[in-house]
C-alpha cells in the first residue's frame, strides 16, 4: 500500500490523476435536481468535471418600518390580542458559508494554521493546496474550499495514505492524525453525514428562499460527489489508499445492512460512530445511491454485489439454520426488505446473472444454493437438509412432557412465519416494481418447477432434486400471492385462462399423465385450440397454474416422504419386537449382543420419530393448512366448473349429478395432478388436521367427491376415484373425542342423501377390476372404507331409501354389487379363519415351553416371525370380513328381492353355512386363541350377524330352498348349536330363535320335498307353500286373503310382520282357520307313497325336529 516517493509533489499529481483517469467525475447539476445530470464512475477515461457555477444570491429584502398607529378618540370596540411577530429571514453569508461548510463536510482545509489549530483533526491538503496557488498567483491565501473544487479536495483526501512514507517532514502530522485502520468508504459516509448534518442546520435558519435554495444546490453538488465515490468505492475499494485486513467494497455496505435487524448484534468495527452508518442512515443512502446510479443503469455493478453477498452470506449455511442463536438470516430478511422498498432496487436485483443462473452446472438440487433467494428459501425445519433442528427440539420425546414438544413446535412454527411472511413480502416488492420484475419473479418459480419435474416420482433419490425446506417456502410464497383472487364468493374464478396450456410453456406437460386423454390427443387438442395471436395469460391465471404444479412437485411430495417416513417407522417398530420376541434370549449368551442390536433399533426409532415431529411442525402448521385448503377448495371449484354445463358453479352449488356422459376436451387433457393433488391433500388434512376443514371446506369436499365418484367416467384413474372413497370415510372418524367431520354432512346435505349410497355401490364395483398388479389386494382396503361408511349413514332413513330405489331402478348393479360382497365374504372369512386356526396351533406349541425351548433359536425366532405375519395378516382380513357381513346384515334387513337372484341365493347360502360351520362346527375349538380382540375377533357378534342374515331372509321360500340344497355344509345340527350359543350367550331374544327354528323346519321340509320330489314324482302344486314352496304338513287359510299356506310359514312371517303376506292386511296368528280338507287330501297323498323309503315314511315331528335347548360352553 505504500510509496516512497522522492518528490511528493511530483508523486501526489501522478497518483491524482491516475484515479482521475478513471473517474466520470460529476457533471453540471441544478439546484432542484440531484441526480438527472449527476456523473458516475466509469471504466474509462473522461474529462474532469467543469466547476460549478454558483448562483449570486439576491440581496436581503429591505425591513419595512413599522409606523406608529394613530390613536382615535372615539371609542372603539377592543382589539384582538396581539400576535407575536415572526422575526423576518436572516442574511447568508453564502460565500462564507460555502467555505466553511465543504470544508467541515470534507473535514479538509488548505490551510496549515487551519489544520493545526485544530490539532491537525482537520486534514490540510498541502500538495493541493501549494497546486491551487501555482494556479491562482493572485487568488485568496489560503485557497477557500468552494464547491468548485470539491471533486479535488475529496480525491486529494482519498489520495492520503496513513501508513505511507514521506520525506516532508511538516507534513508528517497530518499523516500520522489520520485515523489508520479507517477505509474509503467509511471516510465517505462519514462525508455523506456530515453534509446531511449540514443540511438539516441550514434549513432551520430562516434565511430567505433564495439564499437557502443557492446554499441546497451546493449541497446537493457535494452529495451527489460523495455518493459517486461511495459507489465506485464499492465496485473497485483498491483505486485509493485502504488498511489491509480489513474487508472492503459491497461487505462494507452489507454490514449495516445486516444491523437493521432489531435482534441482530452489530458486527464489531474499529471506526467509530460517525463513520458507519446507523439503522437509521441505511435507507436514505440506499436512496441517494439509487437516485444517482439508476438512471444510468450502473446499479447493478453498484449494489449487485451488495445484495449477492447479503443473500448468500455464510450465516446462511450454518447447520443451525432457522434456530441459531445469532439469528443471522432475521439479519439478512430485514437489510433485503429495506432494499426492495427502495424504488429501483428490485429491477436491478431480477437483472442479476445470480437471479435465475443459467448453464449445465445448474441443476435442480444446487440451483437454492446458486440462485439469488435460493439460501434463503431453503430455510426450514426437515431433517434432511437441517438435522440439527431434528436433534435439538425432538430427540428422546418418549421421557419429555408433551408440553415440551408443543412449545418446541410452535416456536419453530412462530419462525417459519416469520421467514415465509418476509420471503413473501420480499418478491411482492419485485412483482409490483415493473413489468420486467414480475416476468422475473414467474420465471424463477417456473424455472423451480421445470428443474424438478422429476421430484413428485416415488423413487426418486433426493440428493438429485431440490430440498423439501426450499420448495415448501416457494410454495408458502404463491400461496400467499394466490390470497387476492381466492375470496369466499369466488368472484375472480372466471379469470382463470382455461387455455392456458394450449398458450403457455411455463410449465412443461410432455411426461405429465392426463386426467382422461392420451399424448396423441391431448397435443392435438393443444394444436386445435392454440390462437395465432394471443395476448400473454394475466397474472392471476400465471399464479394459479404455477401454485398447481409447485403443490405437486413440492408439497404434496413432502407430504408422501411424511407418509413413508411414518411407515419406515412402523417398520421398525415391528422389527424391534421381533428381535425381543419371547425374551428366551435373556438367558441365553447371545443376550449381549441382543441387547445390542435392540437398543440400536431403538435408536433408529428416536430418530424417526425427531424426522417425524419436524415434519409435522411445518406440513401441519395451521397457517399453512389453511392457506393450502384455500387454495384446494379453489381448484376443486374451478374443475367442476369446468365441467358443469351451466358453468355457474360455485355460485351455484345445486350441480346437477350425475354430469353428461360426455367429457369436456379440456377437462380431459388437464394433467392429472390437477385432479390427484386436490384428493391427496383432502385425504392428508383428513386424516392430520380435521378440525382445519371445520370452518372452511367441508361441503366443497364432499361436494368434490360426490361429483366424480357420481360421474367416474370422467377419471380415468382407479387410484384417484379409491383415494375419494378414503377421504370419505376418513371424514367419519372421530377426533377430540367425539366430533366428525362428515357424518352430519350425510344425513344432511342434499346431494349426499341422494347420491351417497349409489355412489358408494358404484366404486365397490368398479375397484374389482382396476388394471394394477395389486388390484385384487387394493379392492379389500377401498371396501373397507365403502363399508365403514354404509355402517355411518345405515340408521338413516332417507339413506335406506335410497338403498332400495337403487334395487327398483338399478336392480342388475345391485346384484353385481351384492354378488361382489358375498365373495368378499367368503375369501376373508376362509382367509381369517385359517389363519386363526395357524395362529391356534402355534400359541398351543408356544405354551408347551419346555418342547419349544428345546427348539433351536432359528427355529423359535422362524416360528415367532411366522405368528406375527399371520397375527397381521389375520387381523387385516378379520376386520374386513366382520364390516362386510355386519353389511350383508343391514342390507338384507332392509331389501331382500336382490339377494333372492337366481345366481345370487345358493352361493349366498353356501357362504353363510360354510362359516356357520366353521363358528361351532366340530372344529369351532381351533378358533380358539389367545386375546381374541388383538386379532378384531369377536366370534359371539360374528356368529349373531350370521344369524340375523338367515333370519332376514327367513320368509324368502327360495332361500329355503337354496340352503336346503347345500349338500356341502348344512346341517341341522350346525342351527341346534348356533341357537343353543345364541340363547346362553343372549345374542338373540327367545322370539328370534323361535323364528330360526322354524326357519330350520321349514329348511328341513324343503330338503324332504326335495327328496321326496326325486323319490315320489312331481308333488301337486296345492299341496305346496305358496311362499316356501315345500310340501305342506298343516295348512291354513288366511282370513282376508283366503289364501292357504304352511302354518309354521306363516307363524315365522308373523313374527317379523304382523300383516297378510298377499294383501298387506293387519293378520294375528289366532286369526287362520285350519285347512283341514286340504290337509286330509295331504295325508291322503303321502300315505299312497309310504312304505317307499322316502323321507316321508318318517313322521312330520322327526323330520322338522329342532333341539335348541343344548348345553354348549362356546
Amino acid at each position: 500500500m505504500s510509496t516512497n516517493p522522492t518528490t511528493p509533489q511530483e508523486d501526489a499529481e501522478r497518483i491524482r490523476l491516475k484515479r482521475l483517469a478513471k473517474l466520470q467525475g460529476p457533471a453540471p447539476s441544478s439546484a432542484s435536481s440531484s441526480s438527472a445530470n449527476t456523473p458516475g464512475p466509469s471504466a474509462s477515461p473522461s474529462p474532469i468535471p467543469t466547476p460549478v457555477k454558483v448562483p449570486t444570491p439576491a440581496p436581503a429584502p429591505v425591513r419595512p418600518v413599522a409606523k406608529k398607529p394613530v390613536v382615535s378618540s372615539v371609542p372603539q370596540t377592543p382589539s384582538p390580542v396581539p400576535q407575536k411577530r415572526t422575526p423576518g429571514p436572516v442574511h447568508l453569508d453564502l460565500p462564507s458559508w460555502e467555505v466553511e461548510t465543504v470544508g467541515k463536510v470534507f473535514n479538509v482545509t488548505l490551510d496549515k494554521a487551519a489544520s493545526e489549530k485544530s490539532g491537525w483533526e482537520t486534514v490540510w491538503l498541502k500538495g493541493l493546496a501549494e497546486e491551487l496557488e501555482s494556479e491562482q498567483p493572485g487568488g485568496p491565501r489560503p485557497v477557500p474550499t468552494t464547491a468548485e473544487i470539491a471533486d479535488r479536495l475529496l480525491i486529494a483526501r482519498l489520495e492520503l495514505d496513513p501508513h505511507s512514507m514521506s520525506d516532508d517532514l511538516e507534513y508528517l502530522p497530518v499523516l500520522a492524525s489520520l485515523p489508520p485502520e479507517q477505509t474509503v468508504f467509511e471516510y465517505l459516509v462519514g462525508c455523506w453525514k456530515r453534509l446531511n448534518v449540514a443540511r438539516t442546520a441550514l434549513i432551520r435558519r430562516n434565511y430567505t428562499p433564495v439564499e437557502t435554495q443557492c446554499a441546497l444546490a451546493i449541497l446537493e453538488k457535494v452529495r451527489e460527489l460523495i455518493i459517486s465515490y461511495a459507489g465506485l468505492t464499492l465496485q473497485e475499494p483498491e483505486m485509493f489508499p485502504q488498511p489491509t485486513g480489513r474487508p472492503l467494497g459491497a461487505p462494507e455496505l452489507i454490514t449495516p445492512l445486516l444491523n437493521l435487524a432489531s435482534l441482530s448484534a452489530p458486527l464489531l468495527s474499529t471506526s467509530t460512530p460517525t463513520t458507519i452508518l446507523s439503522p437509521n442512515d441505511v435507507e436514505p443512502f440506499l436512496q441517494d445511491l439509487v437516485r444517482r446510479f439508476e438512471p444510468d443503469n450502473e446499479l447493478d455493478g453498484v449494489l449487485g454485489p451488495v445484495v449477492l453477498g447479503l443473500c448468500h452470506h455464510e450465516s446462511l449455511l450454518k447447520p443451525e439454520g432457522l434456530s441459531g442463536g445469532d439469528a443471522g438470516w432475521r439479519a439478512i430478511i430485514g437489510g433485503l426488505e429495506v432494499l426492495v422498498n427502495i424504488k429501483g432496487v428490485p429491477g436491478m436485483m431480477t437483472r442479476l446473472e445470480a437471479w435465475n443462473p443459467e448453464g449445465e452446472q445448474v441443476k435442480a438440487h444446487n440451483f437454492e444454493f446458486v440462485s439469488l433467494l435460493g439460501p434463503l428459501l431453503r430455510l426450514g425445519v426437515f431433517e434432511r437438509e437441517w438435522p440439527s433442528i431434528a436433534a435439538a427440539y425432538f430427540t428422546k420425546t418418549e421421557g419429555r412432557p408433551s408440553t415440551d414438544v408443543e412449545s418446541a413446535t410452535a416456536s419453530l412454527r412462530g419462525t417459519l412465519k416469520s421467514l415465509q411472511s418476509s420471503l413473501f413480502q420480499i418478491f411482492n416488492s419485485l412483482v409490483r416494481a415493473s413489468s420486467e420484475s414480475r416476468e422475473a419473479v414467474l420465471q424463477y418459480f417456473a424455472r423451480i418447477i421445470r428443474l424438478n419435474d422429476k421430484r413428485a416420482g416415488k423413487y426418486i433419490e433426493p440428493e438429485t432434486v431440490a430440498s423439501d425446506s426450499f420448495m415448501l417456502n416457494a410454495q408458502a410464497v404463491l400461496l400467499r400471492f394466490c390470497e387476492p383472487f381466492m375470496d369466499a364468493n369466488y368472484t375472480k374464478i372466471d379469470r382463470i385462462d382455461v387455455n392456458y396450456f394450449n398458450v403457455s410453456d411455463r410449465i412443461n406437460l410432455a411426461e405429465e399423465t392426463r386426467v382422461n386423454a392420451t399424448s396423441e390427443e391431448a397435443e392435438n387438442w393443444r394444436k386445435e385450440n392454440t390462437p395465432s395471436t394471443s395476448t400473454p395469460p394475466n397474472f392471476i391465471t400465471e399464479i394459479f397454474y404455477l401454485t398447481l404444479a409447485m403443490n405437486h412437485y413440492g408439497y404434496q411430495k413432502t407430504i408422501s416422504t411424511f407418509e413413508e417416513l411414518a411407515k419406515t417407522h412402523d417398520d421398525m417398530v415391528r422389527h424391534r419386537e421381533q428381535l425381543e420376541g419371547d425374551g428366551s434370549w435373556r438367558q441365553s449368551p447371545m443376550r449381549a449382543r441382543m441387547e445390542h442390536a435392540i437398543n440400536q433399533v431403538k435408536n433408529e426409532e428416536s430418530k424417526i420419530q425427531a424426522q417425524q415431529l419436524a415434519y409435522v411442525v411445518q406440513l401441519c402448521d395451521p397457517e399453512l393448512v389453511f392457506r393450502s385448503i384455500s387454495f384446494v377448495n379453489f381448484v376443486s371449484a374451478w374443475l367442476i366448473r369446468l365441467v358443469d354445463p351451466t358453468h355457474t358453479y360455485p355460485q351455484k352449488t345445486d350441480i346437477a349429478l350425475p354430469l353428461p356422459k360426455e367429457v369436456p376436451m379440456a377437462f380431459r387433457t388437464l394433467p392429472e395432478f390437477a385432479i390427484e393433488d386436490v384428493v391427496d391433500y383432502h385425504l392428508f388434512v383428513s386424516r392430520n388436521a380435521p378440525n382445519s376443514l371445520e370452518l372452511s371446506g367441508k361441503n366443497e369436499l364432499l361436494i368434490w367427491c360426490l361429483t366424480f365418484l357420481t360421474s367416474t367416467w370422467y377419471i380415468k384413474n382407479p387410484s384417484i376415484k379409491s383415494h375419494l372413497v378414503d377421504v370419505l370415510f376418513f371424514g367419519t372418524w372421530p377426533y377430540d373425542g367425539r366430533r366428525t367431520l362428515l357424518t352430519a354432512l350425510f344425513n344432511s346435505h342434499p346431494l349426499a342423501m341422494k347420491h351417497l349410497m349409489p355412489a358408494m355401490m358404484t366404486i365397490y364395483i368398479e375397484v374389482e377390476q382396476t388394471g394394477a398388479s395389486s388390484q385384487f389386494y387394493d379392492k379389500f382396503s377401498t371396501r373397507r372404507c365403502i363399508a365403514g361408511i354404509f355402517r355411518t349413514v345405515w340408521t338413516n332413513q332417507t339413506h335406506r331409501e335410497a338403498l332400495k330405489n337403487e334395487t327398483r331402478n338399478n336392480m342388475d348393479k345391485f346384484i353385481h354389487f351384492v354378488n361382489l360382497m358375498i365373495n368378499d365374504v367368503t375369501y376373508l372369512m376362509d382367509e381369517s379363519l385359517a389363519d386363526l386356526a395357524k395362529i391356534h396351533e402355534i400359541q398351543v406349541e408356544m405354551a408347551d415351553t419346555a418342547t419349544f425351548n428345546a427348539q433351536s433359536p432359528q427355529q423359535r425366532r422362524e416360528r415367532e416371525s411366522t405368528l406375527r405375519n399371520l397375527e397381521r395378516q389375520a387381523t387385516s382380513y378379520t376386520s374386513l370380513g366382520n364390516s362386510t357381513v355386519a353389511l350383508l346384515k343391514a342390507f338384507t334387513g332392509e331389501t331382500k328381492d336382490p339377494f333372492m337372484a337366481p345366481e345370487i341365493r345358493d352361493r349366498l347360502a353356501a357362504m353363510l353355512d360354510y362359516n356357520l360351520d366353521a363358528l361351532v362346527g366340530p372344529k369351532c375349538q381351533d378358533l380358539v386363541v389367545q386375546n381374541p380382540e388383538k386379532y378384531k375377533f369377536n366370534p359371539k357378534q360374528l356368529l349373531s350377524d350370521i344369524l340375523q342374515v338367515y333370519l332376514n331372509l327367513s320368509d324368502q321360500g327360495e332361500f329355503a330352498q337354496a340352503v336346503a340344497a347345500d349338500g356341502r355344509s348344512y346341517r341341522k345340527e350346525l342351527f341346534e348349536r348356533a341357537a343353543g350359543i345364541a340363547r346362553k350367550r343372549v345374542l338373540k331374544s327367545e322370539e328370534e330363535i323361535e323364528k330360526l327354528r322354524l326357519f330350520v323346519v321349514k329348511v328341513e321340509e324343503t330338503k324332504a320335498t326335495l327328496q321326496a320330489e326325486e323319490d315320489m314324482g312331481e308333488i301337486p302344486d296345492e299341496f305346496l307353500d305358496p311362499l316356501m314352496y315345500t310340501l305342506m304338513r298343516d295348512p291354513v287359510i288366511l282370513p282376508s286373503s283366503k289364501t292357504t299356506i304352511d302354518r309354521s310359514t306363516i307363524k315365522s312371517h308373523l313374527l317379523s310382520d304382523s300383516t297378510d303376506p298377499f294383501n298387506r292386511q293387519p293378520l294375528k296368528f289366532e286369526e287362520v282357520v285350519p285347512d283341514l280338507e286340504l290337509k286330509a287330501k295331504i295325508e291322503q297323498f303321502l300315505s299312497e307313497r309310504r312304505n317307499k323309503n322316502t323321507v316321508y315314511d318318517q313322521p312330520a315331528e322327526d323330520i322338522v325336529h329342532m333341539d335348541t335347548s343344548e348345553d354348549v360352553t362356546n
